[in-house]
This record gives structure tokens, sequence and C-alpha cells, in this order.
């Protein structure tokens, strides 16, 4: 572990990424289930195979079921994207709190990342369901605004793991990494499921391995 309460290049005791993306109130059992099965709906035909259905039927509930939480498409559309996004930030924030304090080619926190990537191409649904997402908000203005604060948000928790580092950081640096980050686990889900953890362990050594340098480096 690397933890460590207090920023280290700080003068005065402050306090370590403590991040966690704003979310709507705690889902219902029942709403949770209907958003397990929109991804599993969306992991397997796409978002032009969600409905309410759809949803319906893949957990065995009654028709209409789904539409009596969520009377519309757009409204189980923004639901699921509000889900995946809280479920993904969850996960980040943890790794943030994880490895708060530990330089970012530190081997530990090279491995830490790996798991938390490994984990998510364990539930390929998830990882599916939000690049889905994410292609339907390119046609979708709500969607593209919810897309846009959770990437903002994103940025902001991953500058704040790479500054409590102690390491060089600036927003543009970590919208970088979050794009390369991107890459790395869209790259693994096209790997056979054998070679994904080589793939991503060695891309994201590389990746924090950058880390160390300087961004004027980088830069010139």
């Amino acid at each position: 572990m690397c933890r460590r309460y207090a920023d280290p290049t700080a003068g005065s005791s402050s306090p370590v990424v403590s991040f966690v993306m704003e979310s709507a109130a705690p889902l219902s059992p029942r709403m949770k289930v209907l958003m397990d099965a929109s991804i599993a709906v969306v992991g397997a035909h796409g978002t032009r195979g969600l409905t309410h259905r759809a949803v319906d039927r893949e957990v065995g509930l009654p028709e209409g079921s789904c539409s009596a939480y969520l009377r519309t498409r757009q409204a189980l559309l923004v639901a699921l994207t509000r889900y995946v996004a809280a479920q993904l930030s969850a996960d980040v924030s943890e790794l943030g709190e994880e490895l708060a304090g530990c330089p970012g080619d530190d081997p530990r926190a090279v491995e830490a990342t790996t798991r938390l990537i490994l984990k998510w191409l364990d539930s390929p649904g998830l990882v599916v369901t939000r690049l889905e997402l994410a292609t339907e908000a390119s046609r979708n203005p709500e969607l593209a605004d919810l897309f846009a604060d959770w990437r903002r948000d994103l940025v902001t928790l991953v500058d704040d793991i790479v500054a409590a580092s102690g390491k060089e950081h600036s927003a543009s640096r970590a919208e970088t990494l979050v794009a390369a980050y991107d890459g790395t686990l869209l790259g693994a889900l096209l790997k056979p499921p054998t070679e994904r953890p080589d793939y991503v362990r060695d891309r994201i050594s590389m990746l924090m391995g950058s880390l160390a340098t300087p961004q004027t480096v980088l830069e010139s």
C-alpha cells in the first residue's frame, strides 16, 4: 500500500484525494436490478437493443416493470449513464485513496492500476456499455452533457492522484493520461483474455513511467 494522508510537497498538511463523483441518491434494490440488466442488454446488443421490454426480459420481470420506473427510453439511457459513470468513478476514487503518496512509477502503483483495469475487463458488459453510451452521446445532447461532467471530474481526480504522488502535474497532463488509459482499456478489450494481463501491465507501466518525466521535456 502507498497510503499517505498529507501531500508531501505541501508546506502544511492537506488532505489527499478525497474526491468522489457526485451522484444521485442511492438506488433502490429494484432500480439496481434494472440497471444491471440494462448493462447486460447493452453489452450483448448495443444501445439499439436497449428497450424497456428487453430489460424486463433480461431480469425476468413482467412486461411494464422497467417502464414503471423509467417512463421513456431517454430516461432509461440517462439513468444507465449515471449508473455506469458512478460505478467507474467509485473504482477510480478508491484507487486514488490506495495510491495516495505513492510515486506514479512505483511498481505497486502499476500493479494496483493494472488490477483495476483487469477487474473492469472481467466485467466486459460494463466496459462495452460505457463505450456504447459514449457513442450514443455523440447524438444525444443530454448524455453528452453527462459524459462531459463525468470526464471533467475524472480528469480532476487523476490530477489529484498525480499531485498526491509528488509528481509534476497539470490538467492537460491528466487529460492525456485519461485518454491513454481509455486507449489501453479498449485495446485490451480486443485482445484474447489470456493476453490481457501482460498487455495491460506493459502499457500501464509505460504510462505511469511517463509521470517521472518533467512536462517541459514531454512538450519540447
